[in-house]
């Protein structure tokens, strides 16, 4: 599936409130997020708009290790 290419930072920390994260804390432009589904992960989430195709590609990656699940299904979930 091809990722979004207008997605805001703040719609993207929303969209990762359905697999357990939450904001921890902010600094500037950078939301960090933490979830403690399949132990503890965090991840930093830049408050641009729109973030740029290679950084979220980054932050799904990261997600799709820690969670187990394909790109695609990550996607599904989180834009389907």
């Amino acid at each position: 599936m091809k990722l979004p290419r207008d997605l805001s930072g703040k719609d993207l920390v929303k969209a990762l409130a359905c697999l357990d994260y939450e904001v921890t804390r902010q600094t500037g432009s950078h939301i960090r997020l933490t979830t403690q589904r399949n132990g503890k992960h965090h991840i930093t989430v830049p408050a641009h708009d729109p973030i740029k195709i290679g950084t979220l590609n980054a932050i799904l990656r990261g997600i799709s290790e820690h969670t187990g699940l394909s790109r695609d299904e990550l996607i599904k979930i989180l834009f389907g």
